[in-house]
């Protein structure tokens, strides 16, 4: 830290530093969170989905491949992929039936393909779980907690076939996957662990990742991603478009509140 720095930061403990200004600092944190791209999910512009797709589309990454939108639940992403006239194959994963049942319906408007199965680092039989009496949430989790823990709900479970990316990207003789989107409520490491296979042959050439308070539950850290991830370069969304991450900084990447995450193959 340099001398005006140091200098800086001692006369803000010395002012701002105390009990009597405690709300006052913790509600600075939280702006300053939404400054750097955390907690804006009110739409896709202060999300930062609508610039990524410009970008995307500007350095001609929807020029080949697929897109696998996993955790897809009814569509909305897709739906807005093909609204920004996005128009590769979209493979839209979705396991909840009731969810599933939505999905089915957008996909048949708006041209993009729905996939009855979770994605997961193994090929089973699994169970998800939802509000009780309110299925097809976009909250729905591999873990429990999700529901019973942070929603403070009743859960039900549900029985899922789960794939891999790999087996999948086999299965439908897919070459390239333009862009990978996982929002899966913390299992996001788990569906990436059955895609490695397709990473280290360079298929993917770039993946979306939310990350948010459910890998605390999932026990998954911003750093397994990067050490999952070393042939990538991480960005995190902002309104205005990614801004880089750089080095590893733990104050910095480990931050469990809700972000869009960008890796681009290097």
């Amino acid at each position: 830290m340099n001398p005006v720095s140091t200098i800086f930061k001692d006369v803000y403990v010395f002012v701002f530093a105390r009990k009597a200004l405690y709300r006052f600092n913790l509600l600075m944190y939280k702006l300053s969170m939404r400054g750097i791209g955390i907690m804006n999910h009110e739409n896709d512009r202060v999300s930062g989905e609508e610039a990524f797709v410009k970008y995307m589309k500007k350095h001609h990454y929807f020029n080949s491949g697929a897109i696998l939108d996993v955790g897809a639940n009814v569509g909305n992403y897709s739906v807005m992929l093909r609204r920004q006239q996005v128009s590769l194959p979209i493979y839209a994963f979705e396991p909840h039936p009731k969810a599933f049942n939505k999905l089915q319906d957008a996909a048949a408007i708006h041209h993009f393909i729905p996939v009855k199965r979770g994605a997961g680092d193994k090929v089973s039989q699994a169970v998800i779980y939802d509000y009780a009496g309110n299925g097809g949430s976009e909250h729905a989790s591999m873990y429990k907690e999700v529901i019973t823990g942070f929603r403070d709900s009743a859960a039900e479970e549900l029985p899922i076939d789960i794939t891999t990316i790999d087996e999948f990207i086999a299965e439908n003789n897919i070459s390239e996957v333009a862009l990978l989107k996982i929002d899966t409520e913390g299992h996001e490491l788990n569906v990436l662990r059955g895609a490695m296979q397709s990473i280290q042959q360079r298929k993917v050439k770039v993946i979306q990742i939310e990350f948010n308070e459910m890998n605390v539950i999932s026990r998954t850290f911003f750093k397994d991603f990067i050490d999952l991830l070393p042939a990538y370069s991480f960005y995190r969304m902002l309104p205005d478009g990614l801004m880089p991450l750089g080095n590893y900084n733990v104050a910095a990447f480990e931050i469990f509140a809700f972000q869009n995450i960008v890796a681009i193959l290097k």
